[in-house]
């Protein structure tokens, strides 16, 4: 599957795909937003038919940049700006954020920003630095969605996978104002340091749990059953 990478900025490590511009630490937005190839706007235009007659309903998202046509989509839909993304980013992670990557996907049809947490955690006695990835969809085809994630999204695979793996995470249809939404994505998303936290307690009280020989032999039998006509080795 392609990578469908239009244009994207990254951090530290180079993408396996060798794609996009690296810089040697994370940006501010202003800056996330230029070096990812994501300053531009979206605007909606009418549809006409052949004989000139608006067709009813419907739009067309339309790149200002270069005329791009990103997707058709129902007048009720409203368009999130690139600058709102990252503006929504800043204002949920507040003080502390450092973007790690973004870009455009599939020709600007999608794009996403990955962004890590101001904090590191100990889980298990290995450091996790968790990421916040946002996604956004141009032509119609999703939702917005912010999530909380391990996965360094550098991709459209790498950020499908983010996205439906994610234990934590946030979505919301085109159709309303996104500030509006902003209170409801801090009560999904965050409490994300309880949540971490949590984890982190849950992985240290499973790694001093004690597991006697006879319940490490019924694990063992759950997990690779035998067969009953099994002959021994």
């Amino acid at each position: 599957m392609s990578v469908a990478v239009e244009s994207m900025f990254y951090t530290r490590e180079k993408p396996w795909h060798g794609l996009g511009v690296r810089v040697e630490e994370a940006p501010t937005s202003a800056d996330a937003l230029r070096l990812a190839g994501l300053d531009w706007e979206v605007a909606q235009e009418l549809i006409f038919t052949e004989a000139g007659d608006a067709i009813a309903g419907y739009k067309v998202n339309v790149r200002d940049r270069d005329r791009k046509v990103l997707g058709v989509v129902g007048d009720r839909y409203k368009i999130i700006q690139n600058r709102e993304a990252f503006a929504f980013t800043d204002t949920l992670l507040g003080r502390g954020v450092r973007y790690e990557t973004a870009g455009s996907l599939q020709e600007g049809k999608r794009v996403w920003l990955l962004a890590r947490l101001p904090r590191e955690y100990i889980i298990a006695g290995e450091r996790i630095s968790p990421y916040l990835v946002f996604s956004n969809s141009h032509d119609g085809s999703g939702a917005v969605r912010v999530a909380l994630t391990p996965i360094r999204v550098c991709c459209n695979n790498t950020l499908n996978l983010a996205l439906d793996t994610a234990r934590r995470s946030w979505s919301m249809i085109h159709t309303g104002n996104i500030s509006d939404k902003m209170q409801e994505a801090k009560d999904t998303l965050f409490m994300a340091e309880t949540y971490m936290d949590s984890l982190g307690e849950e992985f240290e009280r499973l790694r001093r749990q004690k597991v006697t020989e006879s319940q490490l032999k019924e694990y063992v039998g759950q997990l690779l059953p035998m067969e009953k006509d099994a002959t021994p080795i």
